[in-house]
């Protein structure tokens, strides 16, 4: 039976059914050609997801990520970088990396940030002279930072998923956000300097004008500072901290920027249950799987197949790795995150890795593939909005593909770049 399943689900998603429907529907034939599971199993599982109390982190943190999108966040935000960033060496470059990593605790989406960056500073970056490929790489790859910054929403997948703590999840992707923040800074450093293009601003920032920067952006700054303190001082459940950190969009962005009126609010809540049926549709009809996967001891056939080509804990890793970077390449991170998680998890723990350490590296991993061939949704919209050509874009990425990869061995290498915060505070 699950071979059919998984004819099935090649044959779908060949022929262009929405993926959502093609893990339901695949999922749904196992139950009914399969003569000891009956259908109605299928069915709880499929509806077992919207019961979940961590799983309502989901929808809550998609709702703020619309509201402080429409509140004026992003521009108080770009204002803060310019200051502080703008007069370094590859200027635009930075404010782009430096942006990202502020907005990873915004929106909590890659292909949001991507976009939003193409429009506000891809095209300023091109007339300043910055070649067109180079800018869209570094915007898709700056896009990379918000798989770790919280809230992200394929930490709070992968918790439910894996049933790890989401809190500490969130912990553990400060520093590695930083880390990839600063490598990738590193890294435009070293092209622009061969591109000979002068800095954004010509001087080093005053501190009146860093102050003042910071003032203006102040409620924006402290969010994702306001969300760690009230999870770890344990005065909310992740779930409970979403709700809160929605009333403190809210209160953001209608009293004190004065940006979220009535017209505005409407479009926040009509994008947000677009955004919440696309997503839980996914979850929801990945549940069927996972049974599936544990049906049928899908874990343990391949950690079986995985220990007669090695029994190092760090080849097993490395091989897993590898899977997850092709998988990423095929399909969009969500898909991988519900319908890897609970076959790829079991293996890493069982050959020693902790869920947090492995669940970093994991959901980093899956969004290298939204910068490549052949899906590369990030790659794809950068590229559409900026009129560029993606084999050029594909050759520039080169040594942004070269450092990301470096990020991903540290994080391999040193577990305590990941382990030491939620070891610490929690």
């Amino acid at each position: 039976m699950i071979l059919l399943t998984c004819v099935l689900f090649v044959v779908l998603l060949i022929i262009g059914m929405p993926v959502g429907f093609v893990i339901a529907i695949s999922g749904l034939s196992f139950f009914f050609f399969d003569d000891f599971m009956p259908p109605g199993i299928a069915f709880q599982k499929f509806s077992a997801p919207t019961q979940s109390f961590p799983i309502m982190a989901t929808p809550l943190f998609l709702l703020v990520g619309n509201l402080l999108n429409k509140t004026g966040v992003t521009a108080r935000l770009l204002d803060f970088v310019r200051i502080v960033s703008g007069w370094m060496v590859g200027g635009m470059a930075q404010i782009n990396v430096l942006l990202a990593c502020l907005l990873g605790g915004v929106s909590g989406s890659a292909t949001a940030d991507a976009a939003m960056q193409a429009r506000v500073l891809g095209v300023p970056m091109v007339k300043q002279g910055y070649p067109k490929p180079f800018t869209a790489v570094v915007i898709a790859f700056s896009s990379l930072i918000t798989a770790t910054i919280p809230p992200s929403i394929l930490l709070i997948l992968y918790g439910f998923v894996g049933n790890v703590s989401i809190g500490k999840l969130f912990m553990a992707g400060v520093i590695p956000g930083l880390l990839l923040t600063v490598i990738l800074m590193g890294t435009n450093y070293v092209m622009v300097r061969k591109m000979n293009i002068a800095p954004e601003t010509t001087s080093l920032p005053t501190r009146h004008d860093v102050w003042k920067g910071f003032k203006n952006s102040f409620w924006a700054l402290m969010f994702p500072i306001v969300l760690i303190l009230v999870i770890r001082l344990g005065f909310f459940t992740t779930t409970e901290a979403g709700a809160f950190i929605v009333l403190y969009a809210f209160i953001i962005g209608r009293f004190i920027y004065k940006e979220l009126d009535n017209q505005a609010l409407w479009e926040v809540l009509k994008d947000t249950i677009s955004d919440i049926g696309v997503v839980m549709l996914l979850i929801m009809s990945a549940a069927i799987l996972g049974h599936i996967t544990i049906i049928d001891q899908i874990p343990q056939s391949l950690a079986e197949v995985l220990t007669t080509v090695t029994e190092n804990p760090y080849g097993i890793l490395f091989l897993l790795l590898v899977f997850i970077a092709v998988s990423g390449m095929i399909f969009d991170g969500s898909v991988i995150i519900l319908l890897l998680t609970p076959i790829l998890l079991p293996i890493a723990m069982e050959a020693g890795f902790d869920p947090i350490h492995f669940g970093i590296i994991f959901v980093v991993l899956t969004l290298l593939g939204a910068n490549t061939p052949p899906v590369g949704i990030c790659m794809y919209t950068v590229c559409g909005i900026l009129n560029c050509n993606t084999v050029s874009f594909v050759r520039a990425s080169l040594p942004y593909l070269i450092a990301f990869f470096l990020f991903i061995g540290l994080l391999v290498a040193f577990p305590s770049l990941i382990m030491f915060l939620p070891d610490t505070l929690m």
